[in-house]
């Protein structure tokens, strides 16, 4: 049998993956201060969410992270699919770097120690957008 996924995307697959899905994991127990916090940072760059219960903000973001850290894991969903849910979650995640106040140094993209976190994120990005390419430019 054939995967979808071929061998040299695996460890970065695996890596992102089994990232995402303890993030996922970890927040699916979040407290109501939590779920405030996340809800409130995510609000502040993403201000269509300020509507939104925290706790549904919290569980559906556990979700979300649950089910795009496994497809990345899983080796038979197709590495278009898991690539695009990655560029996507990244995209949201480095978003919220750039519209978040003290996230980046004054007048640059360059991190301020607090942003340090999300930037870092930008790797997620590559790999997502990465995955997607070469699907795209595959024979």
């Amino acid at each position: 049998m054939r995967l979808p996924a071929r061998p040299h995307q695996l460890p970065a697959r695996l890596a992102a993956g089994a990232l995402i899905l303890n993030s996922g994991l970890t927040k699916a127990s979040a407290d109501k201060e939590t779920a405030a916090q996340l809800h409130g940072m995510a609000a502040g760059a993403y201000p269509f969410l300020k509507d939104m219960d925290p706790e549904d903000f919290a569980r559906l973001l556990s979700r979300a992270e649950i089910a795009i850290g496994a497809a990345l894991i899983i080796p038979v969903v197709p590495s278009m699919l898991a690539g695009a849910a990655l560029t996507a979650f990244a995209g949201g995640l480095l978003g919220l770097y750039l519209k978040t106040p003290g996230m980046r140094q004054e007048g640059g993209l360059r991190p301020t120690h607090q942003g340090m976190a999300l930037a870092k994120d930008i790797w997620l990005l590559g790999i997502g957008a990465g995955l997607v390419a070469e699907e795209l430019c595959r024979d």
